[in-house]
């Protein structure tokens, strides 16, 4: 493993208990433990825990915090009060997404940006380039570690926490984004899997003995660690977005199926009108949903091979998309994917090229699975 990758307050703790630790975003992080099927089934069906300390923190504040930052991204927050969480994208001046993230209002004019790994660094060097007088920028990335609970048994889970005993009364009913502050931690309704569940932001130093706690307060009730692999197929079944994947600077919101989180009455944001124009032209390409059919050779059928990301979509001989996020759905048992496809061929038949070989493919609407999240604006609409 390479020495200069960072660190969370947990790698140890992972690589002991038999986390198979990988490099992510510049990070040194568990990928499985006992396997990505065990992991994701347990987070279906009981609990998972998650160390995502890899996630970048950056709070706003100051004067003029609130219209700053409404200036830099997609979604409306000056309605959002304090306590509560906004999905949003930020894009640049061509439209296309720079990051998605979550953005927490901890006061009138304080606010928490959480963006992803690998756009960190650019995420805070964009905001620090928009930069006004009256606002001022602290990445608290570096102090600040992230453990997710996820799972049908998550609230019995997490609301056990010592911590949070005197909570009790407003903590049970926490709803999905929004969030409690209690002491230095943020505990909040919010995951990336589909099921109710909570991600707590709390200091370094708290780290360690809090996800012991939580592992403790787990054992009996089938929770178990989960490392990125099955955080994937997770996110994939219920049709969330990934940087990298679904998102990206090369395609617009509304491509990417998050129209939903970009407010198209705006006074104004950096992007409106490259993206209010694609809209009013007619979007030219969509995130879909398919399945692999099975090979049929002769009397023989062969299962669906799985189609990978960049795998590319044809209509005949032209092709007209390519796969951004593809796997065996562990719920379903089907090679599914997602993909980036012009929108003039969505009702014809096509093929995805895979290892060369052009392998039959229908339509799926999704999320693949619903997710099992009341509240959650993602959760019910066709991408």
């Amino acid at each position: 493993m390479n020495n200069d990758l960072k660190k969370t307050p947990l790698s140890q703790w992972h690589a002991e208990n038999g986390g198979k630790m990988v490099e992510y975003a510049g990070f040194e992080m568990p990928v499985q433990y006992q396997g990505v099927l065990a992991e994701h089934a347990a987070v279906r069906e009981t609990a998972g825990i998650f160390d995502i300390t890899h996630m970048g923190e950056i709070i706003v504040s100051g004067a003029g915090a609130t219209s700053w930052l409404e200036n830099l991204i997609t979604n409306r927050i000056t309605k959002t009060e304090p306590g509560q969480i906004t999905y949003t994208a930020m894009c640049n001046e061509a439209g296309t997404v720079l990051d998605d993230m979550l953005i927490y209002r901890l006061a009138d004019q304080k606010w928490m940006v959480v963006c992803n790994a690998a756009n960190h660094e650019k995420i805070i060097n964009w905001m620090q380039s928009k930069i006004v007088d009256d606002v001022e920028l602290n990445d608290i990335s570096h102090t600040t570690a992230l453990i997710a609970v996820q799972g049908p048994c998550s609230k019995e889970i997490v609301a056990s926490l010592d911590a949070l005993q005197e909570q009790q009364g407003t903590f049970a009913d926490l709803e999905f984004y929004t969030f409690k502050t209690v002491g230095d931690w943020i505990v909040s309704r919010t995951g990336y899997t589909g099921e109710h569940g909570y991600e707590l932001y709390i200091p370094f130093a708290d780290a360690l003995s809090l996800w012991e706690e939580l592992i403790s307060l787990g054992k009996g009730k089938g929770m178990v660690p989960v490392g990125l692999a099955a955080r994937d197929t997770l996110r994939f079944e219920v049709g969330y977005c990934l940087y990298g994947h679904e998102l990206s600077e090369n395609w617009t919101p509304l491509e990417a199926g998050i129209g939903w989180a970009v407010r198209m009455k705006k006074d104004s944001f950096i992007g409106l009108d490259v993206i209010k124009g694609q809209k009013e032209s007619g979007v030219p390409r969509r995130i879909r949903g398919f399945e692999v059919m099975p090979i049929v050779i002769g009397e023989k059928t062969r299962p669906a091979p799985i189609a990978r990301q960049d795998c590319e979509l044809y209509c005949g001989d032209q092709q007209v998309g390519f796969v951004t996020s593809g796997t065996k759905s562990p719920t379903t048992g089907k090679s599914l994917f997602m993909a980036l496809v012009d929108v003039n061929f969505l009702d014809n038949d096509l093929t995805v090229d895979i290892r060369g070989k052009q392998v039959a493919v229908k339509k799926q609407k999704l999320p693949f699975i619903a997710a099992r999240v009341k509240g959650d604006p993602a959760a019910s609409r066709e991408l």
